[in-house]
């Protein structure tokens, strides 16, 4: 049996996308909910996708949903890390918590808004095994004192190792299959196929469920990620070496920019080279197909 990576657009709105019951699991396990407070029933929101910037429009998956208490869930998959996320997540949480109410609603109607980013790279490496990151509003001496509202929720996929399989076992498990399932398995871990949720989630990974245009659309979604990430290092690298040069915070971001956009242009000269039709080339890197044809 062959089975395909859950972290993929395709499979993790396969999965979380289009079956309440394993969403809610998900949410249930990875956000801090007091008890009580558990997600038991959900309706899914329209997505909204508008990229950041145009070397990483593919790298985010996302779902939204809100619970029968009125509280809304923004899920993301982030293929690709970048200090900006931090606030692109704070502000797609706070336009969530805002969008709420209608003019002239009383805010006591405000309902918590919970955004569950799982991210597929490490962007605190100073903060050794710490995976898990929770951000919300509190007063800087009394920690109990809350300002109740927003929950942002960072999980650092690669860091994460289960030691502890009886703490957290929802967490763990969910963590495990997000980790350890893609295209190389060939035998899942049986601690996943004993619970139902896990077991149905893995199925809903099975290549056989998938049509061949799917299939197709997948790979090209691997492939997308990885000239991004490209792209992205390889911008960043040249932009903040020529930033430096120039000593100063301006020319440290125009810089960047130059050479994000030299990155971009030797890449689809390179894509060009290998025989790649103009269309896909601009598609993929985000140029003007008057750019690629000048090459």
């Amino acid at each position: 049996m062959r089975y395909l990576d859950p972290k993929a657009d395709l499979t993790f709105k396969r999965v979380f996308g289009e079956h309440p019951d394993l969403v809610m699991s998900l949410l249930n396990a990875l956000l801090p909910l007091d008890p009580g407070q558990e997600v038991a029933e959900i309706e899914y929101l329209p997505v909204e996708l508008v990229p950041d910037n145009p070397l990483r429009k593919n790298s985010i998956v996302d779902v939204r949903c809100r619970d029968n208490r009125g509280r809304v869930f923004l899920v993301e998959m982030q293929m690709i890390w970048s200090p900006e996320f931090k606030q692109r997540v704070l502000f797609n949480a706070s336009k969530a918590y805002v969008r709420q109410l209608n003019s002239g609603e009383q805010y006591e109607l405000l309902q918590p808004v919970y955004s569950l980013n799982l991210v597929n790279d490490i962007f605190e490496p100073d903060l050794n095994g710490e995976y898990y990151h929770y951000y919300r509003l509190v007063h800087m001496e009394h920690t109990d004192k809350v300002i109740e509202g927003l929950h942002l929720v960072f999980v650092e996929l690669p860091k994460f190792t289960p030691h502890n399989y009886s703490e957290k076992k929802m967490q763990v498990l969910w963590l495990r299959y997000l980790t350890e399932i893609n295209e190389h398995t060939r035998e899942v871990p049986e601690e996943l196929l004993a619970n139902p949720e896990l077991k149905k989630a893995v199925n809903a990974l099975e290549e056989s469920a998938f049509t061949d245009a799917q299939l197709a659309g997948y790979e090209k979604f691997w492939d997308i990620i990885s000239v991004e990430k490209t792209l992205y290092n390889s911008a960043e690298r040249r932009g903040l070496a020529k930033g430096m040069a120039e000593g100063m915070e301006k020319g440290m971001e125009k810089g960047l920019e130059e050479g994000r956009l030299e990155a971009c242009l030797s890449n689809a000269r390179r894509m060009k080279e290998k025989g790649l039709d103009c269309e896909t080339i601009a598609d993929i890197t985000g140029l003007t197909l008057e750019d690629i044809i000048n090459l």
